[in-house]
């Protein structure tokens, strides 16, 4: 395994929330720019980090192994369908 993999495998998950939140609003924390540079490699590192940890339920991600996962629209209604209610408002 590689340092790379090995830092991948061992990033808590906060990291790689701040970094997917970075790659996708081009900018750190502290409201500074990616560069090129860091986008591309900030964006490896966090499909990197979904291929070895991602258990999400989005609609399209990269899941465990690197593969591409991708829910039909059926599979995405049947999967809110069966997450607990929060609330609901009869409307007039």
């Amino acid at each position: 395994m590689s340092s790379f993999q090995q830092a991948i495998a061992n990033m808590p998950k906060e990291v790689y929330e701040r970094l997917k939140t970075a790659v996708e609003l081009g900018k750190w924390p502290d409201g500074a720019a990616l560069t090129p540079e860091q986008k591309e490699t900030t964006m490896q590192a966090v499909l990197a980090w979904q291929a070895m940890h991602n258990d999400n339920r989005e609609h399209m991600t990269i899941g465990k192994g690197g593969e591409l996962v991708m829910k039909s629209k059926s599979e995405l209604r049947r999967q809110f369908r069966d997450e607990a209610e929060i609330a609901r408002q009869k409307l007039n």
